[in-house]
């Protein structure tokens, strides 16, 4: 196989113009050419007169040698096909069926990989399957009447579920684990290519048509799930997992227990601490969903080529004086700002989009670092403290809405009353506040300060009529369920900690990633019986 790499077009171009510059690169002809695979196809937009395709192509000749010889070009070198492999089984029988709890993308991913091979695992998840989740789901937003374990946060597919879908992650991929992912996806329905945009993206519209379907082929391949199935109590006997409760009267005996349990189970958390499960407190970021009008970034980002591009989105980050980070996250184009609320009496935002981000606004969170200095407690659940300390403020600032105000009056520090010409697109009802109230003064001042600072980067960012929507709380786990480096084993045989909830993963892909690589480790020691 050779691959080329920079092959620059127009994003007006065909696919014979696409032809025609591979057969130049190699200079052969295209008849020469067997078939070629686009390995990542990303946009060069720092000249905004003129916007290319950049590729990576995959090309299947005869004589690699010698067409590599002859083309005498540094952007086209031999490579071996990559494929992702999947261990070699150990040799410990496994009496008991391994059971994960959580079906979100680690959970999923881990019981997809040992249900392949022959493990049967159970996966069990306190939420509703997606279709029913996704109708509780809409009736919160449209009522506003809360189910405690079905929600924004918890259910099948996880938080990733109401979200923009993102699939790109900055994992490190040499073991293919990453392309195992988006193959899986793709057989699951997603379209096919998202094996190589540079920022791929699902969309939660159709991620849950994926979900069901990659829950139909665990069960086909020997695993089970069990819905509205919460853990209340984990069994240690000598140091080693013996077995678990579910909804207090279940009990499963298994010697392998995965906890994938998400970044928002915080009483798993505390049944965790109570059972001396080894955790420690993890920094991560806090801060306010933002939405301009999405035809504002696109001319911002794409400049006379916005039409032919579609939503833009983009990255952002500021160092504040004061040394904080703040930083764009999570940004959904043509989106909307979803009440993500997982208690009672509490309220966080976060940000979604359907496949064809056609919604009139752009909306991201932007966000400061916070770390167990800012927790004011060295007890291991104190960042689940802070958390639900602002989520309880946002609450009563909405009065059970989501909070709103205008960045040009948050920076005078005074309530919004009325909108410019940003329309709100949320999902979930709104109401005017003073977000100011929600976090100190240095936090805010950093917030302000961002937002300016990512104007010289974006014209426009720091309008007066931007929404700021709060607060976006749930960016990562506030813990880390510590396990072993080497054969991810936490400080209990048998219990291996995975994915976002337990502080190995930051998103859908890297998610699915770790449960990958939970199963490996998984089956590295035992033989399935």
């Amino acid at each position: 196989m050779l691959r080329i790499q920079n092959i620059k077009l127009n994003i007006t171009h065909t696919q014979e113009e696409l032809l025609a510059k591979i057969a130049r690169s190699l200079k052969i002809t295209e008849k020469e050419i067997k078939s070629y695979t686009i390995k990542k196809r990303s946009i060069d937009a720092r000249k905004k007169e003129e916007i290319k395709y950049i590729y990576c192509i995959d090309v299947a000749v005869a004589s690699e040698g010698k067409i590599l010889k002859k083309a005498r070009n540094v952007n086209v070198s031999q490579v071996q096909k990559e494929q992702y492999v999947f261990p070699e089984k150990g040799d410990t029988p496994l009496k008991k069926r391994p059971v994960i709890v959580g079906a979100g993308p680690a959970g999923l991913f881990c019981g997809y990989m040992l249900a392949e091979s022959g493990y049967h695992p159970l996966i069990i998840e306190r939420g509703e399957k997606v279709e029913d989740r996704t109708k509780t789901v809409e009736k919160f937003w449209n009522e506003n009447i809360l189910c405690a374990d079905s929600n924004v946060q918890f259910g099948e597919g996880g938080a990733g579920t109401f979200s923009d879908g993102k699939l790109n992650t900055l994992v490190k991929d040499k073991n293919f684990r990453n392309r195992k992912v988006l193959e899986v996806f793709v057989q699951m329905g997603a379209d096919p290519s998202i094996l190589y945009v540079n920022k791929p993206h699902i969309g939660t519209d159709v991620l849950k048509t994926v979900i069901q379907n990659m829950r139909n082929e665990i069960i086909r391949m020997g695993g089970e799930f069990w819905f509205q199935s919460k853990l209340t109590d984990i069994e240690i006997q000598q140091g080693k997992i013996h077995s678990i409760t579910i909804n207090d009267e279940i009990k499963v005996e298994t010697d392998v227990l995965v906890l994938a349990i998400g970044h928002s189970a915080r009483d798993t958390f505390t049944l965790l601490k109570e059972k001396s499960i080894t955790m420690e407190q993890k920094a991560f970021a806090v801060g306010l969903r933002m939405e301009h009008p999405q035809s504002m970034i696109n001319e911002a980002q794409y400049g006379k080529y916005a039409e032919n591009l579609g939503a833009a989105d983009y990255k952002v980050t500021h160092t504040a004086k004061n040394g904080r980070g703040v930083y764009s996250f999570c940004m959904c184009p043509g989106g909307y700002v979803v009440n993500a609320s997982s208690e009672q009496q509490a309220l966080a935002v976060n940000g979604m989009s359907y496949h064809k981000r056609d919604g009139e606004n752009a909306n991201s969170a932007i966000i400061v670092t916070v770390n167990p200095s800012d927790f004011g407690s060295e007890d291991v659940l104190a960042g689940v403290a802070f958390q639900r300390k602002l989520e309880n403020i946002a609450y009563k600032l909405g009065h059970g809405n989501i909070p709103i105000q205008l960045f040009g009056d948050f920076e005078v520090n005074r309530e919004s009353n009325n909108l410019g010409e940003v329309e709100p697109m949320t999902k979930g009802d709104w109401s005017f506040a003073n977000l100011r109230e929600l976090f100190t003064e240095e936090i805010n001042h950093s917030i302000i300060e961002g937002i300016h600072a990512f104007d010289h980067q974006i014209s426009g960012f720091h309008r007066q009529d931007a929404l700021l929507l709060g607060v976006e709380s749930r960016t990562s786990s506030p813990i880390r369920i510590t396990r072993n480096n080497d054969n991810y084993l936490s400080n209990i045989e048998g219990i291996y900690p995975c994915g976002e909830g337990a502080g190995y993963a930051g998103g859908i892909t890297s998610a699915g990633m770790d449960g990958i690589r939970t199963a490996e480790k998984i089956a590295e020691k035992y033989l399935p019986d």
